[in-house]
């Protein structure tokens, strides 16, 4: 807070006095068969990142007990340092999440988003981590998140506050949802052109086109299958082994503590972990999880630097290309191949030893083009989410605390 920040309207509150904390709970009289389950795995900062498993009620764990409704913020109570809250915009009637969050809850004398922006602020985390207690989950009580310090402005500029902020960080969830949608339509495509050779089989029943397809690469597509290793592939289509195509290149260790913050993406087998200056790869890639989480497989639009957890491809061969290869060992499911030990691994010589399909050239240079365009956007919309993220981050605790103040709308 500012030291000459002067508003007597905006009043020093406890955070337990002005929102309900854990206020619902599933009764010996709950109505529905199924409940809509919110585990810790499924929460990251400010997102819900898996969505919520459906478990009939005689088979949920115990610590699903804690009703939600909409505009609830839900706060994890163990390793509060590691920020897993997030704002519960729409919830289902069943909707429960684990007793290892706190969910708070909005009184009349506070916004609800307002609530989720000081559960947000980088402060209230400090706060929380300062008063952890254990060594190996360090951890905290409902006692102490209630006994947070904030301060609180009339309502009104509570309200506008939280509109402010939500407005970025409603456009940020679009901007996911978009680009997750134009990952699933390109993995659409690889799977009719590539697994069910959809386009094939429609000329070989003697269709004229294929929706997806450009005509002229349909007009030159085989009409009949021949037998393979793999099953029945298209006339002219060739099967090979990874091995025969790319090259899994090791990561390199690159701790948090060691990165220089800038706009090159690291990766490791979890996906995206952070922001480097300098890339160890300088164009766009693949990376496939090597240990700790083996057989994930994550593009990057950019130069990368994947780290020591992870392979990253490098081509061997011009039959194929980069984004064919993705889907294809995306469609592989490598994870199948992970060995079952304390730390999970996956040798690279068993993935080399899996096959593909490699279509023709002019089908291949089709599906780069349909798979670079989805890309492209979704790499753009992810730009413009970090540069919102940015200012969202930047306004935060100088909305909080009073040093920025919003124009409240009058009537």
């Amino acid at each position: 807070m500012p030291e000459d920040f002067q508003d007597s309207a905006w009043r020093s509150v406890r955070l337990g006095d002005v929102c309900f904390i854990n206020p619902d709970k599933i009764d010996t009289e709950w109505p529905h068969e199924k409940i809509e389950y919110i585990d810790i795995s499924s929460v990251g900062t400010g997102v819900i990142t898996t969505s919520p498993s459906q478990i009939p009620v005689s088979d949920a764990p115990s610590r699903a007990q804690r009703l939600v409704r909409p505009g609830d913020t839900i706060l994890a109570t163990v390793r509060p340092n590691l920020r897993s809250f997030a704002y519960l915009a729409e919830t289902k009637p069943n909707t429960v999440v684990s007793t290892g969050f706190a969910v708070l809850r909005s009184t009349e004398e506070s916004d609800r988003r307002f609530i989720y922006y000081v559960v947000s602020d980088q402060s209230f985390t400090d706060y929380l981590a300062a008063r952890a207690e254990g060594s190996a989950y360090p951890a905290v009580s409902v006692a102490v998140i209630g006994d947070a310090e904030l301060r609180l402005p009339p309502i009104e500029e509570q309200r506008s506050i939280g509109e402010v902020l939500g407005a970025l960080d409603d456009k940020i969830e679009q901007n996911r949802r978009t680009a997750r949608a134009l990952e699933r339509l390109a993995r659409a495509i690889f799977r009719a052109w590539f697994v069910d050779f959809e386009p094939v089989k429609a000329k070989a029943a003697g269709g004229t086109s294929f929706p997806s397809m450009r005509q002229e690469v349909f007009d030159a597509l085989p009409t009949r299958f021949v037998d393979s290793d793999i099953g029945s592939v298209p006339e002219g289509w060739e099967v090979s082994a990874f091995g025969e195509l790319l090259e899994l290149a090791y990561g390199k260790a690159l701790k948090a503590g060691d990165r220089k913050s800038g706009s090159i993406p690291v990766y490791g087998s979890n996906g995206r972990v952070g922001w480097n200056e300098e890339a160890l790869e300088p164009q766009p890639g693949i990376i496939v999880g090597r240990k700790g989480n083996p057989g994930t497989v994550e593009w990057s639009s950019t130069a990368f630097f994947p780290i020591d957890t992870t392979f990253f491809v490098r081509l061997k061969d011009d039959r194929t290309s980069l984004p064919l290869l993705y889907y294809q060992l995306v469609s592989a499911d490598l994870k199948r191949l992970a060995t079952d030990s304390a730390v999970p691994g996956i040798n690279r010589n068993m993935i080399y030893a899996e096959s593909c399909v490699i279509p023709n050239t002019d089908v291949r240079t089709a599906f780069d083009g349909l798979a670079n365009a989805c890309w492209e956007l979704a790499a753009s919309l992810d730009n413009e989410s970090r540069m919102l993220a940015d200012v969202r981050d930047y306004l935060l605790p100088r909305l909080l605390s009073g040093q920025v103040r919003v124009q409240v709308p009058n009537g």
